[in-house]
């Protein structure tokens, strides 16, 4: 297709979301979310300091993991330029997110901004970068040891794995601090710093030793988890692209993506996330406006002939699952001493699509 053609394309469906009204500010709408999740949030601070039952307090770390991600939801939006049209706004709100959950502003919106420019892309995408998985079969050759043994089992281990991300995160954020150049060098280290020293000493003052330490854990791990939940059925098992490959803007972010169907609960517990494609044909556009956008969208694919994803909550996890124990089979074929034979390329989806 000629690159006028694709260029057209996307031009025309972002006019009929335009005309519909889809790309207004919602200060009404992100004014109620961050009052709720100050809300949220001074509830579980509420309950730290004021309760003494142990299960409790175990308890409300895992409400305050909810929290966190509902916090880590907001600071995305900021950065995409959802909340505030205002790149100094956005700055400032993001910079906040990084003081209230010691995950760098800078570093996120670095990685972020390349994986939304290059989706699914094993050169550039930096989210299908990491250490302990693959996502293709031409990645495989690359593991050696420890490493190695992981991604064999990549498929049962993944759930496992988001207990620890919390902590991969932390440890990315304060990396990129020290080794990178970035905008805000002295007031994210100096909001870095001023986090774990008041969360670690809040929860020390009000819970014995042995209790802080089982609230840190509890609360960190559940936090990796339900964000690595929410991130992981957008791309996994979707179109990998390479260099070789030429696609227009409109397919690059509608092959690579994959929504989980709505539903007013998973509508929240996703953040608006749920609706990938939407969200990566239009960054900028207001959480609350994605479902309406939608309907627009799959019209506009439909009458493309350009396949568009969407699956339920259960079987998105069960085609990610699926596709990693399928990109990892190489690895455990070569320790029986059988050739690898993997089913296709690890480029391609495995799972069929719906919702055209």
């Amino acid at each position: 297709m000629h690159a006028n053609t694709q260029s057209h394309e996307y031009a025309e469906l972002k006019r009929l979301l335009t005309q519909q009204g889809l790309f207004a500010g919602q200060p009404v709408y992100y004014t109620f979310k961050v009052l709720q999740v100050l809300s949220f949030f001074g509830l579980a601070l509420g309950i730290l300091i004021t309760t003494d039952l142990f299960w409790v307090q175990i308890l409300n770390a895992a409400f305050l993991a909810f929290v966190f991600t509902q916090m880590a939801f907001m600071g995305h939006d900021a950065g995409h330029r959802q909340m505030f049209q205002s790149s100094r706004k956005a700055d400032v709100f993001g910079l906040l997110c990084t003081l209230l959950t010691a995950v760098s502003y800078s570093w996120w919106s670095d990685k972020h901004n390349q994986h939304h420019r290059h989706p699914n892309h094993l050169e550039w995408d930096p989210d299908v970068h990491l250490r302990f998985l693959t996502f293709a079969t031409e990645q495989t050759s690359m593991a050696q040891g420890f490493r190695r043994s992981i991604m064999k089992y990549q498929a049962q281990l993944f759930f496992p794995m988001l207990l620890l991300q919390s902590f991969a995160i932390r440890v990315n954020s304060i990396s990129f601090l020290l080794s990178r150049r970035t905008r805000f060098p002295i007031v994210e280290r100096l909001f870095m710093t001023a986090h774990f020293g008041v969360y670690l000493g809040v929860v020390f003052a009000f819970l014995s030793v042995w209790q802080a330490i089982a609230f840190i854990l509890v609360h960190q791990m559940l936090w990796g988890l339900y964000m690595g939940s929410v991130f992981a059925p957008n791309h996994k098992g979707m179109l990998m692209l390479q260099s070789n490959h030429q696609v227009d803007q409109l397919r690059r972010q509608i092959l690579t993506a994959r929504n989980v169907r709505s539903h007013p609960w998973t509508d929240f517990w996703f953040g608006g996330l749920n609706y990938q494609i939407e969200h990566h044909l239009f960054p900028s556009m207001a959480r609350n406006k994605l479902k309406e956008a939608q309907a627009t969208v799959k019209a506009f694919c439909q009458a493309h002939a350009i396949a568009y994803c969407e699956t339920g909550v259960w079987q998105a996890y069960r085609e990610t699952l699926r596709y990693l124990h399928h990109v990892s089979a190489p690895l455990r074929q070569a320790d029986r001493g059988k050739p690898s034979k993997p089913r296709g390329s690890g480029l391609e989806p495995t799972q069929s699509r719906r919702g055209q």
